[in-house]
């Protein structure tokens, strides 16, 4: 059995690294839209969970010592930036180089694992496919804020449904976290894929969601505000979903404001 999820994390990375693999040391210090991350903060944050999710599967002691680090970390000062810096020293090109390579290796090992191999992490275990989803989610989500910067526009394939499949298996999450009653249904979505399929997904009728599915990743990810995509919300269910979708783990995260994350021009940096 292949981890097929393993190509698409290391795709999602390729293609991130291709937009920046001619930057200069000074062009990756460039402050980014979000939380006014650099380019290199981005590197710093993908290479450090990049290697804890592989100490998952070998080196566990290795791995709740690196975790502790963070955890302490985040107590201390309400983030996890300080570890995450202390432990990855490396920075500019190196970093970059540094970055690549360990996702490259980590890929290639991983692509060979049991999908469902159960592996320890910061919070309750995970399957394999769905820890290295995460580093794509991950590696997706933080490149949308360099393409936005560099004024690319990322070349989008249908490897994003692991991202879709994700933003709706934390339905219930995105309400949990933001302390919102759960819904008993999920709203029926119907999304465009790159290719031009349409994955649906859901069972409440009354509560819909169309439009393409990168801007539904785009949500999920809190990396677009759901008024700047072309998705359609029909329902209450459905509209507060989308005001508080939250895919990922961690502390309740506010979605960016109505135009505050959008695609620069070469002149907006000089």
């Amino acid at each position: 059995m292949t981890l097929t999820q393993a190509d698409d994390f290391l795709a999602e990375s390729e293609t991130l690294h291709a937009a920046i693999a001619d930057l200069s040391d000074a062009e990756l210090r460039m402050t980014t839209q979000f939380k006014d991350w650099s380019i290199e903060d981005v590197l710093v944050h993908l290479h450090f969970w990049n290697i804890a999710a592989d100490l998952s599967a070998t080196d566990e002691a290795a791995l709740q010592k690196q975790v502790g680090a963070v955890m302490a970390s985040l107590k201390d000062t309400g983030s996890m930036r300080g570890a995450e810096n202390e432990a990855i020293t490396e920075r500019g090109t190196a970093l970059r180089s540094l970055w690549i390579n360990k996702a490259r290796e980590m890929a290639r090992r991983w692509r060979d694992m049991d999908p469902k191999a159960r592996l320890s992490w910061v919070g309750p275990s995970m399957s394999a496919r769905s820890s290295i989803t995460a580093r794509q989610m991950e590696t997706w989500a933080h490149g949308f804020e360099i393409f936005d910067l560099l004024g690319k526009t990322r070349a989008e394939a249908d490897r994003i449904k692991n991202i879709v499949v994700l933003g709706v298996n934390t339905f219930g999450w995105s309400h949990q976290v933001h302390s919102l009653p759960i819904p008993e249904a999920m709203p029926t979505l119907s999304l465009t894929a790159p290719s031009g399929d349409v994955w649906s997904f859901g069972e409440d009728t009354e509560n819909t969601i169309s439009g393409p599915a990168v801007d539904f990743a785009a949500v999920v990810t809190q990396t677009r505000a759901f008024a700047d995509t072309s998705l359609i919300a029909s329902g209450n269910v459905a509209q507060t979903w989308m005001a508080n979708a939250q895919c990922f783990a961690g502390p309740p995260e506010t979605p960016p404001a109505p135009g505050s994350r959008h695609r620069l021009s070469a002149t907006d940096h000089g």
